[in-house]
């Protein structure tokens, strides 16, 4: 076994305080990768507070991770010492149903074993990236392409990236198409980012004024603010995809009257409460469709990835040392950072 430096909350109302745990010992599959960098994301805070109401612990949080590899099993062929790889969301699935032969794996009717808390229906607790080191079989560690420079804000690709390009590339985002992004957060901000990359007109719907200019540097062709009925009525009938971001309750209709006929929004966003159920007639009068996504498989990560190093896609960031993660979650409540915060695992010591 394998002793690492972590961070970890051991209960619902405590602060992540260190920790030590301990990783396998590779077996003939796996890679062991010193974390370098791990962001943090909205669903980290969830988990540790027990806001899903299913979390195991101690809980070691972190499922955006870039490191290093420094170890490889005997039957590994796509990794060696040295190579930067990530991790994102999840380390295993079932690998023989239907969604695991598709390779989307994020939807395997068995359940996918999350990065960090464990198999989705239950089971052995696993640690995550807020840690020194991490082991994981190779078919579910990515190759990171871009320049090593850029690897800290390269750690947020592993789920906001994935999160908002999946969607994004699923419902055809691209030239000719007016999409929406609603919110300029940790996901937001990757969804102006990666649609604007696909050559859509994309609109920012903010309910601040001032992240107005933001908006528009990070790639939004026109930026609403959504507290203003004026606004929101002029886009009214207009897009073909909304990727709706934001992971508190609020009023979906706002934004549904907003597409076009057989126009789809897309939540991904997961709030600790539900939002309100939306009025019917904001559906079935312009066979609009309310949808969800979950993450992406391990494949469409890749491609992601690389979607990403070829068009110079990077997350916006704010370094922090391990130890002031307690801070950066209240911070996270009050969205005081632009645009996620990145544990810089060297301060772990």
């Amino acid at each position: 076994m394998i002793k690492t430096k972590a961070y970890a909350a051991q209960t619902a109302t405590s602060e992540l305080a260190p920790f030590e745990l301990h990783r396998r010992t590779p077996g003939a599959e796996d890679v062991q990768i010193e974390i370098l960098y791990c962001g943090v994301c909205h669903s980290d805070l969830h988990t540790v507070r027990g806001e899903w109401h299913n979390t195991l612990y101690p809980s070691v949080p972190g499922h955006e991770i870039v490191g290093r590899v420094v170890c490889v099993g005997a039957k590994v062929r796509n990794f060696k010492v040295g190579d930067l790889a990530g991790v994102g969301c999840m380390v295993d699935s079932c690998g023989h149903c239907h969604s695991c032969d598709e390779g989307v794996e994020q939807y395997c009717d068995n359940g996918f074993t999350g990065t960090y808390n464990g198999p989705v229906f239950g089971g052995e607790n696993t640690y995550g990236g807020y840690s020194q080191t991490i082991v994981v079989k190779e078919s579910f560690v990515l190759h990171i392409k871009h320049a090593e420079k850029q690897l800290a804000r390269v750690a947020p690709l592993l789920c906001a990236g994935i999160t908002t390009y999946s969607p994004l590339r699923h419902w055809g985002a691209g030239p000719g198409k007016t999409v929406g992004i609603v919110g300029l957060g940790g996901l937001g901000h990757m969804g102006v980012k990666i649609a604007h990359a696909m050559g859509a007109h994309v609109v920012l719907f903010t309910t601040s004024s001032a992240k107005i200019e933001d908006g528009k540097r990070l790639g939004a062709d026109e930026v609403c603010v959504s507290t203003d009925p004026e606004q929101m009525s002029a886009y009214a009938n207009r897009f073909d995809f909304i990727l709706n971001t934001v992971a508190a309750s609020h009023n979906l209709d706002a934004y549904l009257q907003l597409l076009k006929r057989d126009g789809t929004m897309i939540l991904v966003g997961a709030p600790a409460e539900p939002h309100p159920s939306p009025g019917v007639f904001n559906l079935i009068f312009k066979r609009r469709q309310l949808a969800g996504s979950l993450i992406g498989g391990i494949r469409e990560t890749q491609e992601m990835l690389d979607f990403c190093a070829r068009h110079d896609i990077v997350s916006d960031i704010e370094m922090i040392p391990m130890d002031y993660i307690n801070t950066a979650y209240e911070r996270m409540l009050r969205s005081d950072v632009k645009y996620r915060f990145v544990i810089d695992l060297s301060s772990l010591k």
